[in-house]
């Protein structure tokens, strides 16, 4: 006689894969209902900054110059981050995997590349993600890896820096410098009013642009006044774990250079 313990155990068995299996779905697309999302339920910041950064003068902002190199594939301006600002008790305990990022992995790769040479792009992701991503998963739409990283691709489509500077005249130059105010007059009306753009000083003492920093509130609408105005150009108050960007506001006073990239020597893209 067969023991009826045996049917019991093996439909005990297909259960527990089966709510596993449900349950790495939600944990992948952010459902709600589970941990480590509800660790941040409510969000504690107002603003985001997303950052954008330009491959001909990222190099100059890294103490080891030797360290960059650029894609020929990379031909336009890249994401450094979607960064909340002033975020308080994120959770450390959402990690992320290869997986999460996988369907997004090709557009990922062009348009949010990592530039130096001893991190992989999985690895500058996943930074991102630690330091930035699982602050702004309070909000539904950016509630695990893949959503937060394909909401940052569609702000990249959403703000075509390239193409806005190109039709206004700004154009990459080893020869050419540009003010503040001319540049800043052709990006408000895409990026609103209050956005920055980053130079670092080079070693000849120019100042070079290398990114652009938008304020965005919640909703990923423009122009977010509160904590994003004090903070924007230090880095003050931002995502916990996050290293302040090397670079300073272009000053106003001064001239800049938007250098064309150099793929063979792009820490020295016009010398």
């Amino acid at each position: 006689m067969r023991s009826p313990v045996l049917p019991l155990l093996l439909s005990f068995f297909l259960l527990q894969v089966l709510v596993s299996a449900t349950h790495w779905e939600d944990y992948k697309y952010g459902h709600q209902d589970l941990e480590p999302h509800n660790k941040t339920s409510y969000c504690t910041w107002k603003c985001l900054l997303f950052t954008l950064q330009w491959p001909g003068g990222f190099c100059q902002s890294l103490n080891n110059k030797t360290a960059c190199r650029i894609p020929q594939s990379i031909s336009n301006w890249t994401i450094h981050g979607l960064w909340p600002v002033r975020a308080k008790h994120c959770c450390s305990c959402w990690p992320m995997f290869h997986s999460d990022v996988q369907e997004l992995e090709a557009e990922l790769n062009e348009q949010w590349p990592s530039f130096v040479k001893t991190k992989s792009s999985f690895h500058f992701w996943r930074d991102e993600w630690k330091k930035h991503g699982v602050c702004a998963g309070c909000v539904e739409g950016m509630n695990s890896p893949h959503r937060y990283f394909q909401i940052c691709l569609k702000l990249r489509g959403r703000f075509n820096i390239y193409k806005i500077l190109e039709d206004g005249g700004i154009v990459p130059s080893c020869e050419r410098p540009y003010k503040v105010e001319e540049v800043q007059s052709i990006l408000a009306p895409h990026l609103g009013k209050i956005h920055e753009i980053q130079c670092v000083t080079d070693s000849k003492e120019r100042e070079v642009w290398f990114q652009v920093k938008v304020p965005l509130a919640q909703n990923l609408t423009l122009g977010c006044h509160d904590d994003t105005e004090k903070d924007h150009g230090t880095g003050a108050g931002a995502s916990p774990g996050w290293i302040p960007s090397p670079g300073h506001p272009c000053p106003p006073q001064l001239p800049f250079y938007y250098f064309p990239i150099n793929y063979k020597q792009p820490q020295q893209p016009c010398d």
